[in-house]
């Protein structure tokens, strides 16, 4: 009996049934495919655990099992999500921000392939130019040099050389010898024309220049075929150049490769890594192609110019002992007549210049510090700087380590940042070369290329043709995600989340691939309200070629743009993983979740009914010139919640994170890192110290852990130290450490888990055997704090330990702090490596809020809103304004309307990203701002304040 065929129609809808991974509740969800579906939800409610962890981690393990066991054991596996069946999957791909390379030779352009597609350009099409004299570069074939021969000294002697040494030492006795065996009776040596004669030799020890008489011949038409023969006969020998030299010795170069014609100078035939700084053949030789190079830091060297040599002045010696580097020191001071025991500052400046960068004579050695006992032992003294730098070329961690202090990024001076070499950077196409295009921003770049047919000749079109096609399309998907600023020269590890999402999105977007399911992680970060509808445009698109688009996302906009919505809650941690409502956005704006009341206005976060005025107090910041700042000079009252704000690009960062910050780092803390170029800087007198708040994990491996950060598990483990049955045992604080012998499981060694090995399989981790998962071994869980051993302790939500601390002050005040910033779903030893990155913020808050501050505290956030839903960004706006309260100062960049509305002071960079921005547009009210009509973020602000007083 024969089978009745499947009908193979495809699945319309992804459906997931029973996924328990994390916090989620045995859920089962479905959503349509080949639509833009936006997951939201509060921080913590389980929409990562949702799109991650749960389709994307079985999409990708579903990949995995398509390869054999052999090729797994090579590439690791994925373990199966804690799911029932998912049904409907597309190969699936996650574009997330933790994505970002921090390989310093990854750039915009190497990661979006424009920069490659450039480099085939630049080997095809483009003119190269002396670097010597800026002439075009000249290449002719035999019949050229020919022609160009009798044109030039039509009825001229003339002396037909072939170069074969150029500036090389030696005696070169074998080839004058070869020479003369050849046939050829003269030579030029150094300038002058010498007969050939045996056992013909030179000064060894001396720089010559050789070349090869081939002819002297009068030139005439009758001779073209002699002088044809000769021409020939040199570039063999030379391969490829040859030398013409007139009756005045004047020596004019010719070339079957790119040469220049006045000085000679040639280049290798363009290939596309000779544009390539990650390639030798292009790279910058001083800096291999990174652009900078670590210098030694003359400042770290004498940081101190009160203190004499003797008490440690010179930084990398220390203090005075007598060891042979200050017997060295000594004579200098002797000869050049300056004291070790005076200030460094009250120095000569010429002797501080000997001490750093050495002298050209020879410092004698007293007899009992040279090894060989010689009476008036004379050596030479090339300085601290350069006695560093040749301990660093030294192999050893060690020594590293110790010179890193003395040590500080500069632009290499070579290249000047360009990372490549002077032969590839003289290859231009319309006057630009290709660094001149990498440091161009995104709009600029679209701008250069879009008329490039017009100004190239017609073979270059020709060949031209197809890589413009390219690189337009590609720089049309940049422009499309909102990334107008950028410059391809930009580095990866310099990108926010957001940023290298976006990136990645244009790059998705330009491969065209059909049936795919996209998940992205809030690809908003970072942008500007403005460039919102670019971005959704840009994800519709997407799916429009048939692909799934599944969103974890806040954004108002994007979660009514979107075709399908999933909101998650009712609650974070323990309290959410559950679906509250999913639809159409019209139908979630009927449901009453809290994501729906904060949309339809049931909810809001209020406008201040006053302003705060401050303290009277101004931080001035004077004539920032870093990156695309204009020579900005703005004024920082102290005592407010100040709002720096303005479209991508517009100089935000640089303004905060790369000068102000820095300066009051550096001022404080004594901090390494050098401010981008500002004039000067008033007011450090009005505080006290500087915290950034960012976004980096709080640690680096599982064992890091919230309650370890913010030093509370200190607290705890003295607690149950103090207790009667530890007492009696005689345990101290490391025995309730899981990272210390003796109280710790050791035989998961504290980390709770075992590795096991599958050979070919991938490893799986499983809860330890020996102590359940706990981390501990038995003795230290008998020890109780009413009831709760020291891992049921670590095993608390937040919210829960509040109420079980309540009575322990040291304790409690560390942990509300947590709660208070909206953290109340996490537990206290979940491991740093699962938080997200508003989270790991969050944490650092918590732990800037336990300390006891002065009130003259300058706080500074950088997008504290990532990550958070309406409601969470309402509880962080109160734990700021709290801070504030106290007197101290919180500057916060940021996009949020909210945040922005809500603010006592505002500065708005821009008026446009890139070369467009770096002007302080509006400094002020966030009322005043609503004013400015040249402000893009006054004219959204405008809209939100009048929508909220219109609902009033």
């Amino acid at each position: 009996m024969s089978k009745k065929p499947i009908d193979l129609v495809e699945q319309s809808e992804v459906e997931v049934y029973g996924a328990r991974v994390h916090n989620l509740k045995n859920i089962d969800i479905s959503f349509p495919r080949n639509q833009l579906v936006v997951i939201t939800g509060l921080s913590g409610s389980g929409k990562s655990s949702l799109a991650f962890d749960t389709i994307y981690a079985e999409g990708q393990r579903r990949y995995m099992e398509t390869f054999s066991a052999y090729s797994r054991q090579f590439m690791g596996g994925l373990e199966r999500p804690d799911v029932d069946k998912v049904s409907g999957l597309s190969p699936v791909i996650a574009i997330e921000q933790k994505t970002t390379s921090k390989n310093p030779r990854s750039t915009v352009g190497t990661i979006t392939e424009i920069y490659d597609f450039m480099r085939l350009l630049y080997a095809r099409v483009a003119d190269a130019y002396s670097y010597n004299t800026g002439e075009k570069m000249m290449k002719m074939s035999e019949d050229q040099i020919l022609h160009q021969v009798l044109e030039q000294f039509d009825g001229k002697p003339i002396n037909i050389l072939a170069p074969v040494v150029k500036g090389r030492k030696g005696h070169y006795r074998e080839l004058f010898e070869q020479i003369r065996k050849q046939g050829y009776l003269k030579v030029r040596v150094d300038g002058e024309i010498v007969d050939v004669v045996p056992k013909m030799q030179l000064d060894r020890y001396k720089i010559h220049d050789i070349e090869t008489v081939i002819d002297r011949l009068i030139v005439t038409e009758k001779d073209k075929k002699r002088l044809y023969t000769s021409i020939q006969s040199a570039l063999k020998i030379a391969k490829g150049i040859i030398k013409i030299s007139d009756k005045e010795n004047k020596v004019y170069h010719f070339s079957k490769f790119l040469m220049c014609p006045t000085t000679g100078v040639s280049y290798d035939e363009p290939q596309p890594n000779t544009f390539s700084f990650n390639s030798p053949y292009g790279a910058c030789p001083e800096c291999d192609g990174l652009g900078y190079i670590f210098d030694v830091d003359e400042e770290s060297v004498i940081p101190n110019k009160k203190l004499s040599i003797i008490n440690g002045g010179l930084a990398p010696l220390g203090d005075y002992r007598e060891t042979w580097i200050f017997q060295v020191i000594k004579a200098l001071g002797k000869k050049y007549n300056f004291s070790l025991s005076q200030p460094i500052e009250k120095l000569d400046p010429k002797a501080i210049d000997i001490l750093l960068h050495g002298v050209d004579e020879l410092i004698t050695v007293p007899v009992e510090y040279n090894k060989w006992n010689v009476q008036n032992y004379q050596i030479p003294f090339d300085g601290i700087i350069k006695m560093l730098e040749e301990q660093n070329e030294k192999k050893g961690d060690a020594v590293s380590n110790d010179l890193e202090s003395f040590r500080v990024l500069k632009t290499c001076p070579l290249c000047e940042g360009a990372r490549l070499k002077k032969e590839s950077l003289h290859f231009k196409v319309d006057h630009k070369n290709i660094f001149d295009l990498a440091s161009m921003d995104i709009k600029n770049l679209q701008t250069w290329f879009e008329g490039l047919e017009d100004r190239l000749n017609e073979r270059q079109n020709i060949i031209a043709k197809e890589i413009l096609k390219e690189i337009r399309s590609r720089i049309g998907f940049l422009l499309d995600v909102g990334l107008v600023y950028l410059t391809l020269d930009r580095t990866a590890r310099t990108l926010s989340g957001g940023e290298a999402q976006r990136i990645r999105l244009a790059t998705q977007i330009g491969s065209q691939l059909m049936n795919v399911m996209y998940i992205l992680d809030e690809p908003s970060i970072g942008l500007h309200q403005r460039d919102n509808d670019r971005l959704i445009k840009a994800l519709k698109d997407l799916r429009d070629l048939s692909n799934t688009v599944v969103v974890v996302e806040h954004d108002k906009d994007m979660i009514l743009e979107a075709d399908y919505v999933i909101d998650m809650g009712p609650a974070a941690g323990l309290h959410g993983g559950e679906v509250v409502a999913q639809g159409t956005p019209a139908q979630l704006l009927k449901s009453h979740t809290l994501t729906a009341s904060y949309l339809n206005g049931e909810r809001e976060i209020s406008i201040p009914a006053k302003r705060r005025e401050g303290n009277g107090k101004v931080l001035s910041l004077k004539n920032a010139t870093g990156n695309n700042l204009q020579n900005v000079s703005v004024d920082f009252p102290l005592g407010q919640l100040i709002c720096v704000t303005g479209v991508s690009g517009s100089g935000k960062s640089t303004l905060i994170g790369e000068t102000l910050y820095p300066v009051l780092n550096k001022h404080f803390f004594r901090a390494k890192k050098q401010p981008m170029p500002f004039k000067e800087i008033k007011g450090l007198e009005h505080i006290d110290k500087v915290i950034e708040i960012d976004q980096t994990p709080i640690g680096r491996t599982p064992r890091s852990n919230p309650s370890t950060y913010t030093s509370v598990f200190s607290d705890i483990r003295n607690l149950f130290v103090a207790l009667p049955e530890a007492q009696i045992r005689g345990y101290k604080p490391g025995r309730f450490s899981f990272n210390v012998k003796g109280g710790r499981c050791e035989t998961c060694q504290g980390g709770g888990m075992k590795v096991i090995e599958m050979n070919f399989l991938p490893d799986v981790q499983v809860p330890c055997e020996e102590c359940g998962g706990k981390r501990y071994n038995r003795e230290t869980l008998e020890v109780r704090f009413r009831g709760k051993s020291i891992s049921d302790v670590l095993d608390m939500s937040v919210e829960d330990a509040v109420a079980f601390f309540e009575n322990i002050p040291s304790i409690y005040r560390k942990i509300k702090t947590l709660k208070d910033v909206g953290l109340g779903y996490i537990t206290l030893g979940q491991s740093s490596t699962t938080l997200s990155g508003g989270e790991a913020q969050r944490v650092k808050l918590a732990t800037e809020l336990s300390k006891k501050d002065t009130g003259n505290t300058f706080y500074i956030l950088d997008e504290p809103t990532t990550g958070l839903h309406f409601e969470d960004i309402n509880v962080l706006l109160g734990v700021l304004n709290l801070i504030v309260d106290k007197g101290n100062t919180v500057l916060v960049i940021e996009h949020n309307l909210d945040v922005i509305k809500v603010a006592d002071y505002v500065v708005d960079l821009g008026p446009e990203g890139g070369s467009g921005g770096g002007n302080i547009v509006f400094a002020g009210t966030p009322e005043g701002l609503c004013k400015v009509k040249e402000s893009f973020t006054g004219i959204f602000l405008k809209k939100e304040m009048d929508s909220m007083i219109k609902s009033k």
